[in-house]
């Protein structure tokens, strides 16, 4: 506090503390450092016990955990049906994306089987789909025909004057490449999943991977133009191929194969057609329509007839073996020419897989195990490059189709892995008469969605000119550099945007006038235990500035900091509302047959007696005695509820235990881990990724009794001198997610040009500006105030805890508790 001296100044009526005298108070206070030495950490993690044995074995191998408690009778047909609906999809794109990568289509739909099985094993979300994508096909594709060219494989005819590409032999030598670089991508994914290198995806930003994924559509669309036009170009490699391979196509325009060309544009019509009339009619139909495989039905069955190939010469797929292959070994002289493009494999697949796994766990209410996710994917591509599988990661198409059509868990991955094995083992010659142009108009149409990316431009331009110049870099870099150097190039670039910001600070000097800000300290509670805690509120403190590398490592920081187990709170909040519309539904149902019931006696008893039967009037009975049903069940089904599960802290921000009752359901599959292909969501749109936007407005007290010792957490966000959108989008999810459990989010302490790039970024459109403080004392003032717990105690020695987290690399994070 402050008071007014004899002669007009100003005198602070408590001691002024530097670092020195701070430490001599502490020293006196005799406060124990908290920090473990290292070498008892080491030795710690070195011990075995039959439990922890056992945890280390489950989290390797989630399926032990999650398989014995599988109900068939909830879960069994949701998964079965979400199988067969992402297996019909599997068909047409593994043929089809088998064309990307320049391989045979069979090896498309060995790609669609041997992972999917594998990740059953060992993957830990739930909704994602593995096996072929556009990306990843396209970049097996650029190393297949760098090194396998057809240059390479021609045989000259019996005059020398023209010569053939010898197809059978170059298709085996590019299928041995292909296995080779997955093999080696699975093995440095393994291998940096079992250093807990986890966290590699984080240098990969969103408009670093929107731009790439736009620029491989890019790539995509030229490598189809061949099998769309029917001719056959030079393919290029090295830095500007694809200049040079659209000069070429270009050239080769006057002799386009005019058949090839109308069975091309014939089939994007139709796909664009029933794909748009899909998506119109969705929320109609009870799982979306199979498009693709119905065309590739038609198709095939046009060309069969009518002999396509023999009487227009128009490109057919060909021989299918029927079958399985048996495993061989990769060639590992390869590893040496391939390992940059595996690694780049690796990563990327990585990124898309756990970009959409953790946005399912997010929307479902359960976690994902980063490490476990890159071990899983890893051992996917390992093993299936030993049956010539190329790379997989989730596709985002698929992923989508097995969560709305009521997926649960991993078995709908199997029911899909056995309809393209049926494919494989019995229909699979079936589609030797398909067209090859049918096959590139289906990868065309699937790339809408990264099309759709470019207006990222028009959004980047508005909210922040910096990751607007990495999202141009990035796709200017990958289309005229090629996939791999593309990657390697947008990736320093990014880092240098980092270096840069952090270099050329924003540095202001402000005249020092007759005002004073006294205000109390606020320290680490972990170091210094002589502080004393304001109750209700949580100051969280990073020294470092959050951006794309650290944003995701600053919001698990913030819930295992905060101890508010929000997974675990929607989860079950979740489940209790499951539970509430199943039991609706049930009363509804028995109140419909009831009323037919009644119906049916009172109309035969005004038969018997000759009077007159009102529709009308017994419609109106029935429905009010529908309603009081579903009344009556309701409150019976709440007076249970009030009695079952009571969820607390067993101590304050410690982990959680259930008081009384049990239910079976939160002892289930809850808590594992304790479109198109290109259809991402936009920038404008990301936040509603958070949990809080995909849930209806229902009280937790309605649910079970919740209660927690937090009303608000204050950000200090002082050390930040710059924002990305990334960091942008992980703070408007922090506001969101903890507002759903009614703790207030407040942040203090930003400097001038993180407000405007909040501004910019439109932070403030969906979040008020009135939780944005000068200072963190303004803040806790504020939050006392509101909450109505007076004005802060007069203590004589003011502090707030700054607990050290250890969960981040890049950020070093405090809690910080409202104390004096």
């Amino acid at each position: 506090s402050m008071a007014k001296g004899r002669k007009g100044g100003y005198r602070v009526e408590r001691e002024i503390l530097n670092e020195e005298r701070l430490e001599e108070l502490s020293q006196r206070l005799d406060i124990s450092q908290t920090r473990i030495p290292l070498s008892y950490r080491l030795k710690n993690s070195l011990r075995c016990s039959v439990p922890s044995l056992k945890r280390r074995v489950v989290s390797f191998l989630p399926v032990l955990y999650w398989l014995p408690r599988y109900s068939i009778w909830d879960y069994g047909m949701p998964d079965l049906i979400s199988g067969i609906s992402v297996g019909i999809m599997h068909l047409p794109q593994g043929m089809a994306y088998a064309l990307l990568a320049s391989l045979p289509p069979v090896f498309g739909l060995y790609t669609s089987f041997y992972p999917a099985l594998i990740y059953f094993f060992f993957g830990s979300s739930r909704h994602i789909s593995i096996g072929t994508f556009t990306v990843l096909s396209i970049m097996v594709g650029s190393v297949t025909e760098r090194l396998a060219p057809d240059a390479d494989f021609l045989i000259m005819n019996g005059t020398n004057v023209t010569a053939e590409v010898d197809i059978t032999a170059r298709d085996q030598y590019r299928v041995q490449v292909a296995a080779a670089t997955t093999v080696l991508a699975g093995l440095i994914q393994v291998i940096l999943g079992l250093v807990q290198f986890g966290f590699v995806g984080t240098y990969l930003s969103e408009p670093l991977v929107r731009g790439y994924t736009s620029a491989a559509a890019a790539h995509a669309v030229v490598a189809q133009l061949k099998y769309i036009f029917g001719v056959s170009p030079i393919r290029f490699s090295g830095p500007f191929s694809l200049v040079y391979t659209l000069v070429d196509m270009c050239a080769l325009l006057p002799s386009t194969h005019l058949p090839t060309l109308l069975a091309s544009v014939v089939s994007i019509i139709v796909l664009i057609t029933a794909k748009e009339l899909n998506n119109r009619f969705s929320k109609k139909l009870p799982v979306p329509i199979p498009v693709e495989l119905i065309v590739i039905v038609v198709g095939t069955l046009i060309s069969f007839y009518t002999h396509l190939n023999e009487t227009f010469e128009i490109s057919v797929v060909g021989e299918i073996p029927s079958g399985l292959q048996p495993p061989t070994l990769p060639n590992t002289s390869y590893f040496s020419e391939v390992v940059v493009d595996a690694f780049a494999l690796a990563v990327v697949g990585y990124a898309i897989s756990i970009s959409l796994g953790k946005t399912f766990a997010l929307k479902h209410g359960y976690k994902v195990d980063s490490n476990q996710e890159l071990v899983a994917l890893g051992l996917s591509n390992a093993v299936g490059g030993f049956f010539q599988c190329y790379s997989v990661c989730a596709s985002m198409s698929r992923s989508l189709i097995q969560e709305t059509t009521g997926g649960r868990t991993q078995m709908a991955g199997v029911s899909s892995a056995v309809i393209v094995l049926v494919t494989v083992l019995k229909l699979g010659p079936l589609f030797q008469e398909l067209p090859k142009a049918v096959l590139s108009a289906i990868v065309f149409v699937n790339l809408k969605g990264m099309f759709k990316q470019y207006a990222d431009i028009v959004t980047l331009w508005r909210s922040s000119k910096i990751d607007l110049l990495v999202w141009l870099m990035t796709w200017a870099s990958t289309v005229f550099f090629n996939l791999d150097m593309g990657l390697g190039a947008s990736i320093s670039f990014a880092l240098l945007t980092v270096i840069f910001r952090t270099q050329r600070s924003f540095i202001s000097c402000f005249d020092i006038k007759m005002v004073y800000f006294i205000t109390p300290l606020y320290l680490d509670m972990e170091t210094h235990k002589e502080v004393r805690e304001v109750p209700g509120i949580t100051i969280f403190h990073s020294s470092a500035t959050i951006y794309f590398a650290n944003a995701e490592l600053y919001l698990e920081a913030l819930k295992q900091k905060s101890g508010l187990d929000i997974t675990k709170m929607i989860t079950y909040k979740r489940r209790q509302e499951a539970k509430q519309r199943k039991r609706e539904r049930r009363a509804a149902r028995r109140a419909r047959r009831e009323a037919k019931r009644q119906v049916s006696l009172r109309a035969a008893s005004q038969r018997s007696k000759g009077g007159v039967f009102s529709v009308e009037e017994e419609a109106e009975q029935f429905r009010e005695r529908s309603r009081d049903l579903v009344q009556d069940d309701e409150l019976s089904w709440k007076e249970r509820e009030n009695s079952t599960v009571f969820v607390m802290p067993e101590t304050p921000h410690n982990s959680w235990v259930y008081l009384k009752g049990t239910d079976p359901e939160t002892t289930t599959l809850g808590s594992l881990s304790d479109l198109q292909d290109g259809d991402i969501t936009t920038l404008e749109s990301s936040s509603e990724d958070t949990l809080s936007r995909d849930l209806e407005r229902v009280s937790l007290g309605s649910l079970g009794k919740w209660t927690w010792d937090i009303h608000s957490i204050i950000l200090d966000l002082s050390p930040a001198n710059f924002i990305d959108t990334v960091a942008i989008k992980t703070l408007r999810n922090i506001f969101h997610d903890f507002g759903e459990i009614d703790v207030d989010i407040y942040m203090a302490g930003c400097q001038a040009l993180v407000v405007e790039q909040l501004e910019q970024g439109g932070f403030f459109s969906d979040i008020d500006k009135e939780r944005l403080f000068t200072s963190v004392h303004d803040a806790v003032l504020y939050c006392l105030n509101r909450r109505g717990a007076g004005a802060l105690p007069n203590y004589e020695t003011a502090a707030v805890s700054f607990t050290d987290s250890d969960t981040t690399d890049t950020t070093y994070s405090h809690t910080v508790r409202g104390c004096m």
